[in-house]
């Protein structure tokens, strides 16, 4: 069995991330930090009441909703501000059945720090989000910070709404995708449980190596 951490960690640059010493060693007796995190920040999960499809929040979330096998499709070529179609996924469209989930490697966390890593991110299209909610995926994870388009409201709002409305978990800011190695994973999307969260900071982890 081998584990792939698919987490960024979090730095001081990292886009809604901050913390400060709240307890000091030699001074109180042990460390401590404070951590201010936006809910979206580095590699998280989105929740249903993210985009209002309804009031179902991080912490209401079942564990069977975010742990499940995932197809690894392999996007090395992937352009700036492609979108991405049922077609990109080739003959592993017809492999997918209720209750996967596909991680999606655009090798796109190689950008993270640049202006493009934000701005010019591939989405995913209308289509194919219809399509993995008319095949009851579970969860859907990429590299970019979001699955759409953070400049145009009415396309983030459409494609989130689509796919947490057909109850599909999105797991957004994922890395090290190009370490995995095997066709499929069982892959642990693990948010903070927060009560009442649109979505949460998550450790995710990809474990090959075992029999479906």
């Amino acid at each position: 069995m081998k584990l792939i951490d698919l987490t960024q960690t979090y730095q001081r640059t990292t886009p809604g991330v901050s913390w400060e010493s709240a307890r000091d060693l030699e001074q109180d007796g042990w460390n401590a930090s404070s951590l201010p995190l936006y809910s979206h920040a580095g590699t998280h999960v989105d929740a249903p009441r993210h985009f209002g499809v309804s009031e179902e929040s991080i912490d209401q979330m079942s564990l069977d909703q975010l742990v499940g096998w995932a197809w690894v499709v392999h996007l090395p070529n992937t352009q700036p501000r492609e979108l991405l179609t049922v077609a990109h996924l080739g003959e592993l469209a017809e492999k997918i059945s209720p209750g996967d989930s596909l991680l999606l490697r655009t090798n796109w966390s190689e950008r993270n720090g640049t202006p493009d890593y934000r701005e010019a991110l591939p989405r995913i299209s209308e289509e194919l989000a219809r399509w993995l909610v008319d095949r009851k995926v579970k969860m859907v994870g990429v590299e970019p910070p979001s699955v759409a388009d953070v400049n145009d409201l009415a396309e983030v709002t459409l494609i989130h709404q689509i796919l947490l409305g057909g109850g599909i978990t999105i797991v957004e800011g994922l890395c090290h995708l190009d370490q995995l190695s095997e066709e499929q994973v069982l892959l642990f999307a693990l948010p903070i449980k927060y009560a009442g969260g649109d979505g949460a900071p998550a450790r995710v982890v990809a474990v090959e190596g075992l029999s479906r």
